[in-house]
């Protein structure tokens, strides 16, 4: 399917004016927004408030021509599955998914929700759409930056602090989510480091208090910084990397702004941006004003 047949697939480009037909009182659109975070995390409001931002501009408003039922998974993959599932049967006209794990699950919930992808990572390599031209089936949306950047951030860290020699790269350790994309993240950052003779140490994200004591046994040696990779456990465990890096003074780059606003040092991109971007496609499936993108 081509985007725009997936774009006139959303709205109905055919139909009458959502808000007209809202008004008549007929039904309102129906978002589900899947996230794999925790609702009380205010990183995690300010994501939402973002998409409810962009759908207002856009004039979609919530209880006058819009319903948004959001799921929160915690980083919990049978919840996730679960939640993808409740939303499907739901029957929404389009689902929001926030990082590939959502996108996974819901593709395995349903081949006919519309899905849009927030912020993606290799979307194409992860098997979740055909190509980023034409993603066929019923999912479309953002990438979230490519694997090349990993790179920069070996070349940040040594800036930040020019003495390292040893750095750790902190990742998702579960199979199935989080842990392909930190494995390309790693297969980047090693061949970014081994001409510049910097020696990784992979330090792979499970439970708590392994966390803690690999991180404490790699601050044991010389020269040590750390980086933190794209993935669901170390964004669910900001806060725990951010206290471990200050407690064993270790230079850190971090992927997103929340770790620096938890007070980590940062090369970040501003989550927020990606959902807005989705609004921005939800929006573009038939404007409330009866215009289409």
């Amino acid at each position: 399917m081509r985007r725009r047949e997936f774009i006139m697939l959303l709205g109905g480009a055919a139909a009458s004016p959502l808000g007209a037909r809202a008004q008549q009182g007929e039904r309102i659109r129906r978002i589900g927004v899947l996230m794999h975070t925790t609702a009380d995390e205010p990183a995690s409001q300010a994501r939402i408030a973002a998409l409810q931002q962009g759908l207002q501009e856009a004039g979609w408003s919530v209880g006058r021509n819009l319903r948004i039922d959001t799921r929160w998974s915690g980083g919990d993959a049978a919840r996730l599955r679960k939640d993808a599932g409740d939303l499907v049967a739901l029957s929404p006209d389009v689902i929001v998914s926030g990082v590939g794990p959502t996108t996974q699950a819901l593709q395995q919930a349903s081949r006919k929700v519309p899905i849009v992808m927030a912020q993606a990572v290799d979307p194409v390599g992860s098997g979740m759409i055909k190509s980023l031209a034409r993603p066929g089936g019923n999912t479309t949306g953002f990438t979230q930056f490519e694997y090349g950047l990993s790179g920069k951030w070996l070349e940040l860290v040594r800036e930040i602090a020019p003495q390292i020699m040893r750095v750790g790269v902190v990742r998702d350790q579960e199979i199935g989510t989080g842990s392909v994309v930190g494995i390309a993240q790693w297969a980047v950052l090693q061949a970014f480091a081994s001409p510049v003779g910097i020696e990784l140490t992979p330090i792979n994200m499970r439970i708590v208090s392994d966390t803690e004591a690999d991180i404490a046994e790699f601050a044991k040696g010389p020269a040590g910084g750390l980086i933190v990779v794209v993935g669901t456990m170390p964004t669910i465990r900001h806060e725990l990397l951010v206290s471990l890096a200050e407690r064993h003074r270790l230079p850190t780059i971090y992927p997103y702004r929340f770790f620096v606003e938890a007070g980590g040092v940062a090369y970040a991109q501003v989550v927020q941006t990606f959902l807005r971007r989705a609004s921005h496609g939800i929006a573009g499936i038939g404007s409330a004003d009866g215009s289409n993108g």
